[in-house]
């Protein structure tokens, strides 16, 4: 009789995935991390474009195009201000292959991966997929990741930590200061920081800053993707940048999961990344506006909210049968413990839904509150 691998067992259907898989049809999705702003024309048409040329056709090269890469390189200049080879760029089916093969790469059986708890749930999986260890290390109350505790976590066995800000599930916006210290821990102890910027420009109060812009080696390495800034989750183009020498490490298990992201979306990615911006600060715009709703409604409900500073996360400390009770209602909400043990008693909203349709949603929330107390 054939067994599966224990790296497949060890791993199963997201918390998130269950929970739409019990709402009815009709449920207002509050769980779903999709921007709900349609992709911008200009990278819609240059994927037609592409696609009528013929241009689209055939393989790419392992890396992607070219042009892609270059607007990829000239995003990291434009944003961070570091000099980035296009040749030190792979384009990846979403922002999830990236993060496989940053750990595929750098993580061997046995060795431990510091992740985020609450945290997105990919980081676990894939670590374990890896044969590697997940090492949850539990937030600060404002919900972001504190260098000191992550440098307490690393060990002789450590291969890597992951950060994410803006983060999922909890909004929360690394510091520069934080930051800082997170590309010096990888840099004094020799191990690898990956670094989730996938919701970079979601960033409502302060800014955005990179492990990348700070690092004296070449210990980070950068996951991100079109999939929030574009509101492009369809098209799964995403990418990884490092040093020379580990990206040729993640292309060698690029080219056989992958071979090349796909045609068609590398050409729509490097249009939505060279063309006009104004459509990411709408979204922005738009997010911050509706980040403040839901804090004004919480506030009223008596529910404490971290604030979040960025992405389109909330993640309310609720009672005790809060998720169940709003899925009984017709709103979907995901628990926080499906981001991790430290999630227990916590929530994660997402507000990528119009005003009218979030509105909606918080009375039905504003009504379970009051019937739990």
């Amino acid at each position: 009789m054939s067994e599966f691998a224990p790296r497949v067992e060890a791993i199963s259907i997201s918390g998130i995935r269950e929970v739409f898989e019990a709402a009815g049809e009709d449920a207002i999705n509050l769980g779903l991390g999709q921007p709900d702003f349609p992709a911008p024309e200009n990278a819609r048409a240059a994927a037609v474009e592409a696609i009528q040329a013929g241009e689209a056709d055939a393989y790419t090269g392992n890396k992607g195009i070219r042009p892609l890469r270059e607007a990829i390189a000239a995003k990291h200049e434009r944003d961070q201000g570091v000099a980035v080879d296009p040749d030190d760029v792979i384009a990846t089916a979403g922002g999830s292959e990236a993060l496989h093969l940053a750990l595929e790469a750098h993580v061997d059986v046995g060795q431990e991966v510091l992740i985020p708890d609450p945290g997105f749930v990919s980081y676990d999986a894939l670590t374990k997929l890896a044969g590697g260890e997940p090492v949850p290390v539990p937030l600060r109350d404002d919900l972001t990741l504190d260098p000191a505790a992550v440098e307490e976590a690393i060990t002789d066995d450590t291969a890597a930590f992951v950060v994410n800000s803006p983060g999922n599930p909890t909004g929360a916006v690394s510091s520069e200061a934080d930051v800082r210290a997170f590309a010096r821990l990888a840099d004094e102890h020799d191990v690898v920081c990956v670094s989730d910027e996938v919701y970079e420009h979601f960033v409502f109060d302060g800014d955005h800053h990179s492990p990348l812009t700070y690092a004296d080696t070449d210990s980070v390495v950068v996951v991100n993707g079109c999939s929030k800034t574009y509101s492009m989750t369809g098209w799964r183009l995403g990418w990884v940048t490092a040093s020379t020498r580990r990206i040729e490490r993640m292309l060698r298990v690029h080219q056989y999961i992958q071979a090349c992201a796909s045609a068609p979306a590398q050409y729509a990615a490097e249009e939505a990344l060279s063309g006009p911006q104004s459509v990411v600060d709408e979204m922005r715009e738009t997010f911050e506006e509706r980040r403040d709703l839901v804090l004004s409604r919480f506030d009223e409900m008596g529910v404490e909210v971290p604030t979040p500073q960025g992405a389109f996360y909330a993640m309310p400390r609720v009672p005790d049968g809060f998720v169940d009770a709003c899925i009984d209602r017709g709103v979907i909400v995901v628990p926080g413990d499906a981001f991790g043990a430290n999630g227990a008693g916590h929530a994660r909203i997402s507000y990528a839904n119009d005003a009218e349709t979030l509105d909606e949603a918080l009375d039905v929330m504003a009504d379970v509150v009051a019937d739990l107390r």
